[in-house]
């Protein structure tokens, strides 16, 4: 076995190319005087209506496109207003409920904004009439001669304007109040739309009053029933995501009965420490040594003997998973636990827990891997990210710590379910479970997520008749089944991978995932709603060793500036040729914005991976999204084929050669080299982007089966990498002593 390489070295840093040409119309496009007047239209009504509704200083207005736009796409002129942008009112996006899946994007703008926009409609619309006979197609708007002969003083527009506003028209169907409609008959978490208006004035101007305890921040509220028939009944517009606070975890597991089990464990010494956040820890299980207990919940919730077996079960895969179930062992060893008690077996409130994992991450600094087996039994929504969700994945941005979420489970009876929350959190690795055939259990539920981010990400052994898992309960070994233990084995790998090895968390979420993958991931394509990216080797040795005739190495950078690049990966030639097949995984940790909707991850890192011809990297995948020819013009693609092909938005994301037929070795270029660029884009103009960190596996497979690995290492010295073979031996020697007690004479 070949060992896992970590190269270190540097990455350049390079600047978007500047010059932002003319606005152009897309090929095939028309705009006519009716559209501009039927728009003008819309904006009237909208101006009408919100004159009239003063809950706030200010108008929601939603913009109805006929596409999936591209933020290149979004209206610029329309609804801008003196130094704020169109894309900087922005609060929320969803996709409409027709098969195409439309964007609609609903802004927060001053009424000040709506009349300069119908001013901008009726001027183009007077230029439209006068210069080019009440119409005007893509070929003719983009020749310059045509815009250029127009005398703008004779109008109330500049020519930018009067471009752009065209150019917005071509996207736009309408104007509209946007009312999202929501099922809701229970006590729920409601989040409204941002209106630069304190949360709490708003409400009380609906005659609703609510405590401060009741208040996750300024958009986000809990509500008694009550109180929502009231919002909906006056306001409904304000409503821009809701769902109901009690979730019900949905383990499924064997009847088989319980029977006492005392084995031997060592005391703990210096072990890595894993947290897990669950029901209730019972104290008098043979491991407990091992297990530092919180009680998070309530004292006044009174306890029963069943509210202990879920969270107990969880912590004993995480200490002694492989002593449990020996054809599991993973070779990871054994984990301290610091186990909260945040619910009970039964319902529990997802508010309460929210504000609980908050407090728990940010007193608990020194954990880096935390195991979420909690869930709920409801359906994430189509258009927005849980609550719970975009809590972890906010935790998962700030901090240096990385969860593991269980992928939620389903009675066998029910027909296929999506996954609940938090299991959309886009930041987690969510796991869901299979069976020792490695197909989808019986439980399982469907992603994908905001219609199209790959949920669950890995598939893992939890328990399927009638090979269940073996864990600990209060009363003894019990047989199992459920994603909620599938998780925590997960979470053992991930714990092995940061706290021994010493990986940062974008390095070990992409060796877990790329270990999945292999090198057939279509095999997984059918199940992708159900494994995402395939299903995790049992043994770490899988994951950090690699065949003979296989070289695989981490690397890891930070986005700077718009490019961060290396042309400098000297991959070992023979007989001029590249006798390899390669593939590489991305992984990073995005700020997100759940109110943004669908367009929740605000940050996109683009890789780009392959040999290079003059300034361009032959890319694995043929991405040509940021670089055409010249390596410097973007290539155009609709933004819905890059979402599909190229995963643009996406936290995660792999590339490699396509395995067909014959395979030959590939020719060289003039460079000799190889090369990799990481280019990075921006949702919001708040550039949350820039510092993000970014890990990236590469694996280079001979055809041929020769080990070159040497010859690599060697070119690699020559051409300025640190190479570092990763002994896990001294890896695990170097944490000993890292935590060893000094005595001092």
């Amino acid at each position: 076995m070949n060992e896992l390489l970590h190269l270190k070295g540097h990455f350049t840093q390079k600047s978007r190319p500047g010059g932002i040409g003319s606005p152009q119309l897309r090929g095939g496009a028309r705009v006519s005087v009716d559209d501009l007047k039927k728009l003008y239209d819309d904006l009237s009504k909208m101006l009408s209506f919100w004159s009239e509704n003063k809950l706030f200083d200010g108008a929601l207005v939603s913009a109805y496109y006929n596409k999936v736009a591209a933020k290149s796409n979004r209206i610029s002129a329309l609804l801008s207003s003196g130094s704020k942008t169109s894309e900087e009112t922005i609060v929320g996006a969803r996709f409409s409920d027709d098969k195409e899946g439309k964007h609609i994007i609903t802004h927060f703008v001053s009424l000040k904004a709506i009349e300069n926009s119908m001013v901008f409609l009726s001027e183009t619309s007077h230029i439209l009439e006068k210069e080019f006979g009440g119409s005007i197609i893509a070929s003719a708007f983009n020749e310059k001669n045509n815009i250029n002969r127009i005398n703008f003083k004779k109008y109330n527009i500049s020519k930018t304007n009067f471009q752009k506003v065209i150019v917005d028209s071509s996207y736009i169907e309408k104007f509209d109040v946007q009312y999202n409609k929501f099922d809701l008959d229970k006590k729920s978490v409601i989040t409204v739309y941002e209106t630069n208006r304190d949360i709490r004035e708003v409400l009380k101007s609906l005659g609703i009053e609510v405590f401060d305890n009741k208040i996750i921040d300024n958009t986000t509220i809990l509500l008694e029933r009550e109180q929502i028939e009231s919002l909906i009944d006056k306001a409904p517009f304000l409503i821009a995501m809701a769902t109901e606070d009690l979730s019900k975890i949905m383990p499924f597991k064997s009847s088989e009965t319980k029977n006492q089990y005392e084995a031997y464990i060592p005391p703990p010494t210096n072990e890595p420490i894993v947290g897990v956040i669950d029901t209730l820890f019972f104290k008098d299980v043979y491991f407990s040594e091992w297990v530092e207990y919180h009680r998070i919940l309530d004292k006044n919730i009174e306890a029963h003997p069943e509210d202990y077996s879920h969270g107990t079960a969880v912590s004993s895969i995480i200490v002694d998973g492989p002593a449990l179930n020996p054809d599991l062992e993973d070779g990871c060893g054994r984990f301290r636990v610091r186990h909260f008690g945040v619910s009970t077996g039964g319902k529990f409130s997802s508010f309460s827990i929210i504000k609980s994992i908050k407090e728990i991450v940010k007193n608990n600094k020194d954990i880096k891997v935390w195991n979420l087996s909690l869930g709920s039994a409801d359906e994430v929504n189509k258009n927005f990210i849980s609550l719970e969700g975009s809590v972890l994945d906010q935790l998962q941005y700030e901090n240096d710590v990385i969860f593991v979420v269980s992928a939620t489970n389903q009675s066998a009876k029910e027909p296929l379910k999506k996954i609940g929350s938090p299991a959309d959190s886009i930041n987690s690795v969510v796991v869901s479970s299979v069976g020792k055939n490695n197909r989808p259990a019986p439980y399982s539920r469907k992603g994908i997520v905001l219609s199209f981010f790959t949920k669950p990400d890995v598939g893992y052994y939890g328990g399927v008749c009638p090979e269940y898992i073996n864990v600990c309960e209060p009363l003894g070994l019990t047989k199992v089944g459920g994603s909620s233990y599938a998780a925590p084995w997960i979470s053992r790998k991930l714990a092995y991978l940061i706290n021994i090895l010493g990986f940062n968390k974008e390095i070990a979420k992409a060796l877990l995932i790329d270990a999945a993958m292999g090198w057939n991931p279509k095999k997984y394509y059918k199940n992708l709603a159900l494994v995402g990216h395939g299903i995790v080797p049992t043994h770490i040795n899988d994951i950090i060793y690699s065949p003979k005739d296989e070289i695989k190495f981490v690397v890891s950078g930070i986005s700077e500036k718009y490019d961060t690049y290396s042309y400098k990966f000297p991959v070992p030639l023979n007989n001029n040729k590249y006798p390899y097949l390669a593939k590489a995984t991305l992984c990073y940790f995005p700020k997100c914005s759940r109110n943004q909707g669908v367009d929740y991850t605000n940050t996109e890192l683009d890789l780009y991976f392959g040999r290079i011809d003059g300034n361009l990297i032959k890319s694995l995948d043929n991405n040509r999204q940021s670089t055409d020819d010249d390596g410097d013009i973007p290539h155009y693609i609709t933004e819905k084929f890059a979402r599909k092909e190229f995963r643009k938005w996406d936290n995660v994301k792999h590339i490699q050669d396509e395995i067909k037929g014959r395979i030959a070795a590939r020719k060289s270029y003039d460079y000799k080299l190889w090369g990799m660029s990481v280019k990075r884009k921006e949702r919001l103009a708040s550039k949350d982007g820039v510092g993000i960190r970014f890990g990236v596996v590469v694996t280079l497979k001979e055809i041929n089966g020769v080990n070159r690995i040497d010859d690599f290492i060697q070119l690699c010295n020559l051409s300025g990498w640190l190479v570092n073979k990763v002994d896990v031996q001294t890896k695990i020697d170097i944490y000993q002593k890292s935590y060893e007690d000094i005595e001092f004479e």
